[in-house]
């Protein structure tokens, strides 16, 4: 009855809190459960389609090896293996065991013989990481910023690295106006270190993407 309802308006199924995030909301959404913090989709919503417009822009055929920095409730990982047909290695960070319990818990996502979820702050991750990847997912926020560590340049650098020589980097750089000057400081970084830049403004009418390829 709560799925059929949910239709015609959002029902909040659980209220979680969380040292790191704040308030966690599941609701369910015309049918379908999502995560949410006090501003902003974390999974499953509006989050899910954005990052699907940036899968969409990458050839996923050359793809064996992804890291996802931020884990919300998984929804990325359902459209590189449901939508995509992405069948590689996926390696997770997250920073917050609360919300790596719910996407295990309320969105089933589990580890696997491909799939490892790591639970520590991306920042150090990304800095004593020996491994390289073709593909690397930023979705690294609090509620609807992004801290700006993310921005700065030792974790750009650092993040660099991790790429193989074809390997491409999916940045959710942020929500509207949000740290504006920041997130164009990270667009010019990729684009004066031999990275292949393209933007993409306002998708789903908010979030920026960009996506840097590895050309070096």
């Amino acid at each position: 009855m709560k799925r059929l309802v949910s239709y015609f308006y959002p029902i909040t199924h659980k209220k979680i809190l969380s040292e790191h995030n704040g308030l966690l909301e599941l609701t369910l959404v015309n049918g379908q459960k999502v995560l949410d913090s006090t501003n902003a989709n974390y999974s499953y919503g509006s989050l899910q389609r954005i990052l699907e417009k940036g899968l969409g822009e990458i050839d996923l055929n050359k793809v064996s090896s992804a890291l996802i920095l931020g884990l919300g409730g998984g929804s990325v990982i359902k459209s590189l293996i449901d939508k995509f047909s992405y069948k590689g290695i996926i390696q997770i960070v997250e920073i917050d065991k609360i919300v790596i319990d719910i996407a295990k818990n309320e969105f089933d996502i589990q580890e696997s013989d491909n799939i490892t979820i790591s639970n520590m702050d991306a920042f150090e991750y990304v800095k004593y990481c020996s491994s390289f990847f073709d593909l690397i997912i930023v979705d690294l926020f609090i509620d609807n910023k992004v801290p700006l560590t993310f921005y700065s340049q030792e974790f750009l650098d650092n993040l660099s690295k991790l790429l193989t020589k074809t390997g491409s980097i999916l940045f959710n750089a942020g929500i509207n106006t949000n740290d504006k000057e920041e997130r164009n400081q990270l667009i010019e970084y990729f684009k004066v270190n031999n990275f292949n830049a393209t933007v993409f403004e306002k998708v789903q009418g908010t979030n920026t993407l960009l996506i840097a390829k590895n050309y070096r």
